[in-house]
């Protein structure tokens, strides 16, 4: 009796750590199990320099999506940003997506500026006012090298 009491409580101990493992894991890689319904936008910019796939897309500080892909105009040496953004939010087509750093060093992201509008964007549009990423590096060199 003591044995299967002890096996018992290993068992639990054990199904108890890998359920924590579990959860852990999937915030920590920002899995969701239960997917919510979005729409594909896409913006173009002369410079992303540090956006990655998966970073966040913002309205007024709030996560509304995420990028979704990345890829590269041949024709017009621009970068095409794919973002699904939540079917809950409406942006109006005179919508400005913009490439904002969070903190000093840290990842970037798009933030997104409603427009005023009456059009809304739907499903494949693309918004056409953007807001290239601010490269701190050549901002530095500029000024210490055009210093004279």
């Amino acid at each position: 009796m003591k044995k299967m009491n002890l096996e018992m409580i290993v068992g639990l101990f054990l199904l108890t750590g890998f359920a924590s493992f579990s959860f852990i894991a999937i915030k920590m890689g920002d899995i969701r199990l239960f997917t919510e319904e979005s729409y594909p936008v896409s913006a173009r910019f002369v410079s992303i320099s540090g956006l990655r796939e998966g970073a966040v897309v913002e309205v007024a500080g709030v996560k509304v999506g995420k990028v979704s892909g990345i890829e590269l105009d041949g024709g017009k040496y621009e970068a095409v940003v794919r973002m699904d953004i939540s079917k809950a939010v409406h942006l109006s087509d005179d919508s400005i997506a913009s490439i904002r750093t969070a903190g000093i060093i840290g990842d970037r992201f798009i933030k997104l500026t409603p427009g005023g509008s009456e059009d809304y964007l739907g499903p494949g549009d693309e918004i056409h006012e953007t807001e290239s990423a601010i490269s701190l590096e050549e901002l530095v060199s500029k000024y210490i090298f055009e210093k004279k």
